[in-house]
């Protein structure tokens, strides 16, 4: 399906109506997994043009997005990943964690942006850090993209890695899930029960009787209503 590639026009205004000099682009990934961390990448490329082929990473095959993810870091003036655990979102919730994984990858800059562009229409940032929300800013605006794919790449890699810790994680795939929900996921959830890497706040618990016991409650029901939406997203 064709797709209009990404451009600077969103940098240039900002940089035109507030004066910033250095502007990131801020995407995340992990959002909806069931297992591992919410994966966050601040990225800073100025107004050069980008290496060919570069848009939102879910538009890219998993072998384009391995191929473009070193390129993209070393063609970036500057590019940080930041994190936040399965426990950290149990115990913050899923707009917290975000914030507190989107603030170590802009803080693990060498220089302090001036203003954020942030994919999405919610600013789970806030102050001090000067935002500006783009809906499909991942497809649209090419910091946004270069930090799409470098976020994506690292943690399936991070993801699959797990699976070489220990044999009990085999079964899990999270290889190929990235800890997204999938049957192969779910069935060994039902016969092995979460492992240390999984979020025991998430609602895939409520399905697994067996397991249910180990559910972790935060937040009230209406809070948890709302984060519910980043919890059922199947992002391979």
């Amino acid at each position: 399906m064709p797709y209009e590639p990404p451009t600077h026009t969103v940098e240039r205004s900002l940089r035109a109506t507030t004066g910033a000099r250095t502007v990131a682009g801020v995407d995340e990934v992990g959002r909806g997994a069931w297992a591992g961390p919410v994966t966050v990448c601040a990225a800073v490329t100025g107004l050069r043009r980008p290496p060919e082929g570069l848009t939102d990473s879910k538009l890219l095959t998993p072998r384009r997005r391995a191929e473009l993810a070193p390129v993209l870091e070393s063609w970036v003036t500057a590019h940080a990943l930041g994190h936040a655990s399965p426990q950290e979102i149990d115990d913050l919730g899923m707009t917290a964690a975000l914030r507190l994984a989107a603030v170590r990858a802009l803080e693990g800059l060498p220089v302090r942006p001036d203003a954020v562009i942030l994919d999405g229409k919610h600013d789970y940032l806030g102050a001090p850090w000067k935002v500006r929300t783009v809906i499909k800013g991942d497809q649209s605006c090419i910091v946004v993209a270069a930090a799409s794919v470098i976020a994506k790449v690292h943690r399936d890699r991070m993801m699959a890695e797990l699976c070489g810790e220990s044999a009990e994680y085999t079964d899990f795939a999270f290889a190929a899930n990235a800890g997204y929900p999938s049957p192969v996921h779910r069935a060994a959830l039902e016969e092995r029960g979460p492992t240390p890497h999984h979020r025991l706040s998430w609602s895939y618990l409520d399905a697994l009787p067996r397991w249910q016991h180990l559910k972790k409650v935060r937040f009230s029901a209406e809070a948890a209503a709302l984060e519910s939406g980043g919890q059922l997203g199947f992002e391979f």
